[in-house]
């Protein structure tokens, strides 16, 4: 699998720059992430995860480990505003998503659904045949989003799975089974 360039501006010019309540915002590139990002990449992770933020150095090690499928949305004035992270076995034709996050201030605009589109595709091209993600069963704004992409609950028990990520943690297993490329 070889890294494509991918630098272009997201597509929702007028929702995201035009008047509303966020007069000052800058159109967003959406591009490959880069390792000078990645002080950026933790303080978006944080802000947005919280308490199941990535530590600094396993960032650094996914981004190391999957360069080409970790995508960036990027304000053009040094701060980030989303991220997608896809990993990929070596050996095998199957990904997970790793996360997915947009700034509270960006959301509802359509932009986890670029980040997702973008990514799948890459998935694509690089003959993956399933991706899978995980995500809390109460954030149905996710759920909703990631139905609409495709993705089904891997069964059994609709993909729930208590304690997921340890006690409390739960969790829900989706699943996207990928058609070749064209």
């Amino acid at each position: 699998m070889t890294a494509e360039p991918l630098e272009r501006p997201v597509d929702h010019h007028e929702r995201l720059t035009g008047p509303g309540p966020y007069p000052d915002t800058l159109p967003l590139v959406l591009r490959t992430a880069r390792e000078a990002d990645l002080p950026e990449l933790r303080r978006l992770d944080e802000e947005v995860f919280q308490e199941v933020a990535y530590p600094g150095f396993l960032l650094r090690q996914l981004f190391d480990m999957y360069e080409e499928h970790f995508l960036v949305l990027d304000d053009g004035a040094g701060r980030l505003r989303g991220y997608v992270l896809a990993a990929t076995r070596a050996l095998g034709r199957d990904s997970w998503i790793l996360g997915l996050c947009v700034t509270q201030d960006r959301r509802r605009h359509g932009l986890g659904r670029e980040l997702m589109t973008e990514v799948l595709d890459r998935l694509r091209r690089n003959g993956i045949e399933v991706v899978r993600l995980t995500v809390e069963p109460a954030n149905l704004a996710a759920i909703l989003l990631y139905r609409s992409l495709g993705f089904r609950p891997e069964e059994p028990d609709g993909g729930l799975r208590p304690d997921y990520f340890g006690p409390g943690m739960h969790r829900q297993i989706m699943r996207l089974d990928l058609p070749g490329c064209p």
